[in-house]
Formats: structure tokens, sequence, C-alpha cells
């Protein structure tokens, strides 16, 4: 049975899924992984169990290494017209 995470590395998790969303060129996306990363952290704060934490910091570790894949292939293949979101005003 894996080990309970700490509140830190479960913090330094955190992070990471909000850097990594930060790697993204698509405001939708990017918004969404860090929306997403948030909602899933705040859904499991209320853990206690230390088998429930261990499954959803492993579910978490799972998500970030999707999540750097996933960085890389829409790096590659970006549009290069901006969101109407991330158009400055004038």
């Amino acid at each position: 049975m894996a080990a309970s995470p700490s509140r830190a590395e479960a913090l330094s998790l955190l992070r990471s899924l909000l850097r990594t969303a930060s790697k993204f060129n698509d405001y939708n996306v990017r918004e969404y992984i860090k929306r997403r990363s948030l909602d899933a952290f705040r859904e499991n704060k209320s853990l206690s169990d230390p088998s429930s934490l261990a499954s959803a910091f492993s579910d978490g570790k799972g998500q970030l290494e999707v999540a750097k894949r996933q960085a890389v292939v829409y790096s590659l293949y970006a549009p290069k017209v901006k969101s109407i979101m991330e158009i400055k005003k004038l």
C-alpha cells in the first residue's frame, strides 16, 4: 500500500499542474486545466483516509503526466491566431 502524501507533496503537485497549464498556448485549454486542477483539489480537500489520499494523489500525478504530454502536442500544432479572450484592448 502506498504511503499517504504529505501536505507539501500535494501542494507541489498542484503547483506543477498549474505550471503545466500555463504552457498551453490555447486560452480555453489553459483555463480548463487550471480550473479542473483547482476543482479536483478542492473536491479532495476533505479526504482523511490514507488509502483515499494515496489514490487521489496517484490520479493527480497521472493527470500531470497527461497534461505534460498534451502541452508538447499542443505546442507542435498550436494555431497562430489568438483567442478573443487573449486580445488586449487598445
